[in-house]
């Protein structure tokens, strides 16, 4: 997450301030206490996302510099080697994209429930790690199984046994929860029932916001690689810039939550992000690969992105208001409509999405953790990268579903091979009379007298 950092005490010694911070987001206190005294919520150790796993020939590299020095290397480089592999998972087409998010949901769900299996398995009480990979399974298999059905109708059509699966794939979804939920009736143990029950929804709440959000963005995916790799870029972005106008210029602190982030962090962040995404959006929007939806050919078995662009791919003429005329002595400008939906998409992610952070940094407070694993170095878990990522790819669905998506042809035409032939004659004569009353098709012609 963001690191909008002081770049000092305010009238302190810089290295010390951050010591300071640093004490205190690891062992999460802030002047607040928790009178929790409940038998069955104790304490957290300390996890080992606290121990340093940064690589030797790293760390031998950059011996001689201070901590602080040192640990912004540390970042930066593990940051432009995340964004270089991005963009190779990019060109490797949208089985590589599908499978880094699936890989990413899984380690992110992994931290998570780690940490309850720290408060958990101190009881040496049964099943909970093994009913949470069970339900994660379970929650993958629903919303893949959707996915399959809704956008490769075609192929489901073809195989007898997808045929099957399709049809019943609710209902058979339902029976694996219910499963689930029976072992854990089972798994109750006495005296400890509010722990499990704790537990129980702990995992729930992990699948909500990890899988659901997810499969969120494989949803955006198929609508276009641009709205899969703009509102992923401008999290970046955000990162990046408030990052350093933290670092520079940061003086103000934003949040106790985060004692580091700073309004100056917050605010340049901002800007640099909507220039970012408006730019982006520019580039990325005069390539058909990048503004296609992702469709799927039967013939070739393969995805296919060509398409005719839609209107917010298509350059168009913009009236200025006039008081931005008079200052830029420009009446016209030429725009691609998808430049001004960035906009609204860089302001959420910089200005709603940091609030992804601020909520996982209470979340660490809570149980006094530093960090939500030590996967990567310099940066923590894969959880604390992609705490912003995920409510920024909740709000991109709800922005598409909302303002951009109309009907798809090609996903219509998906429904209609699915049914039988007869229904298929069916609305084909119904479509066939439609037009002809509405004048767009020729009038049957008359039947000749013998």
């Amino acid at each position: 997450m963001t690191e909008l950092r002081k770049r000092g005490g305010v009238g302190g010694d810089p290295d010390s301030s951050d010591k300071e911070a640093d004490l205190d987001d690891r062992l999460g206190t802030d002047g607040e206490c928790d009178g929790d005294s409940k038998a069955d919520t104790p304490d957290v150790p300390l996890s080992t996302a606290d121990t340093d796993n940064t690589p030797q020939y790293l760390n031998k590299a950059l011996e001689g510099l201070p901590p602080r020095w040192k640990n912004y290397w540390i970042r930066g480089v593990l940051s432009i080697a995340m964004i270089s592999g991005f963009f190779v998972i990019i060109y490797m087409g949208p089985i590589a994209l599908i499978l880094i998010v699936m890989t990413v949901q899984i380690k992110c769900f992994q931290e998570i429930i780690t940490i309850g299996y720290r408060v958990y398995h101190s009881y040496e009480l049964p099943w909970f790690r093994t009913l949470s990979w069970y339900f994660l399974i379970c929650v993958n298999y629903f919303f893949y199984g959707e996915t399959l059905a809704d956008y490769f109708g075609a192929l489901v059509q073809r195989e007898e046994p997808l045929q099957f699966l399709s049809r019943y794939h609710r209902f058979i979804s339902f029976a694996l929860y219910l499963a689930g939920f029976c072992m854990f009736v089972l798994s109750l143990v006495k005296k400890h029932y509010r722990l499990q029950f704790y537990m129980f929804a702990w995992t729930h709440v992990t699948l909500l916001i990890v899988v659901t959000q997810s499969h969120l963005v494989i949803q955006n995916l198929f609508e276009g690689k641009i709205w899969f790799i703009v509102p992923i870029s401008i999290v970046i972005c955000n990162d990046i810039m408030a990052y350093l106008f933290g670092f520079f210029f940061g003086r103000t602190p934003l949040i106790k939550l985060s004692p580091k982030k700073t309004w100056e962090g917050f605010i340049g962040g901002y800007f640099a992000t909507v220039v970012f995404g408006f730019i982006l959006a520019y580039l990325l929007s005069q390539c058909q690969y990048f503004v296609c939806p992702v469709g799927f050919n039967s013939e070739t078995n393969s995805f296919t992105v060509e398409c005719e662009p839609s209107e917010i791919f298509l350059m168009q003429e913009y009236t200025l208001p006039a008081a931005l005329q008079n200052i830029l002595t420009w009446k016209t400008v030429n725009l691609y409509p998808f430049q001004i939906h960035s906009i609204f998409l860089s302001s959420f992610g910089s200005l709603i999405g940091p609030f992804g952070g601020f909520f996982a940094s209470g979340f660490k407070r809570a149980f006094k953790i530093k960090d939500f694993a030590n996967t990567i170095p310099g940066h923590g878990g894969i959880m604390d990268r992609f705490d912003c990522q995920y409510l920024m790819a909740t709000f991109t669905h709800v922005y598409i579903a909302s303002f951009i998506r109309g009907p798809n042809p090609s996903k219509v035409l998906q429904q209609l091979l699915m049914l039988q032939p007869i229904q298929q004659l069916g609305v084909f004569h119904t479509l066939h009379s439609h037009l002809r009353e509405r004048g767009m098709l020729p009038p049957a012609a008359a039947p000749q007298a013998e």
